[in-house]
């Protein structure tokens, strides 16, 4: 397979940058939301967390139908602050792992995120590495879907960038954690790594191998 590849699309949370849902989910039980998991989860989400991943809606839009879902007032600052709570950070050796496979392949960014996401991540690396746009630097390309317009898993949001970039299915790997974005880029024809309890760079090392 290594001489065949052509290009790598990593998926951001939980590859890159490490991911706890679970703090996101214990903030807002922390102010009074007993069942926040109903509504928003690594699987499944209700429609205004889609809809702020895709860009569909605002920031505000998004705060007031979240204080709708929930019956409550909260401020934009609670919000945010207990909806950034599962960013975590970007270790030191995903950096160099991604500096030394850029050299061999086309890597590409693709996440499912969204604006208040986007702001938080970006100043955590700017703070870690002085850097605000060490993404942007590293992939030859980064996706985000509240940018892109469109959101994994749906297979048409691999193909714009397949087709964007020039590249074929048969020769590109796509690697994610969750298993329906993986199970989208094997319906277009995508080599995939679910990553599961592995460091991507294992990952990509034992799959290269």
């Amino acid at each position: 397979m290594e001489n065949k590849l052509e290009a790598i699309i990593f998926d951001l949370g939980g590859v890159i940058i490490d991911l706890d849902y679970n703090k996101t989910i214990n903030a807002f039980k922390s102010i009074g939301k007993k069942d926040f998991e109903h509504l928003y989860s690594q699987a499944q989400q209700v429609g205004l967390f889609n809809d702020l991943e895709i860009g569909a809606i605002t920031p505000e839009v998004f705060r007031v139908g979240l204080n709708e879902l929930l019956k409550e007032n909260y401020s934009d600052q609670i919000i945010d602050e207990a909806w950034n709570k599962m960013l975590l950070k970007v270790p030191n050796h995903r950096i160099e792992f991604l500096e030394s496979i850029g050299k061999k392949y086309r890597i590409f960014l693709y996440s499912n995120t969204n604006a208040i996401h986007y702001e938080a991540f970006r100043n955590q690396i700017e703070k870690d590495f002085q850097n605000i746009n060490l993404l942007e630097e590293l992939f030859e390309q980064t996706y985000y879907s509240h940018i892109l317009g469109k959101r994994k898993p749906h297979g048409d949001s691999f193909q714009h960038i397949l087709d964007e970039q020039n590249l074929t299915a048969s020769k590109t790997l796509f690697i994610d954690d969750s298993i329906q974005h993986i199970e989208g880029a094997q319906s277009i024809g995508l080599n995939v790594i679910h990553l599961v309890d592995q460091e991507v760079e294992d990952a990509v090392t034992s799959y290269l191998s």
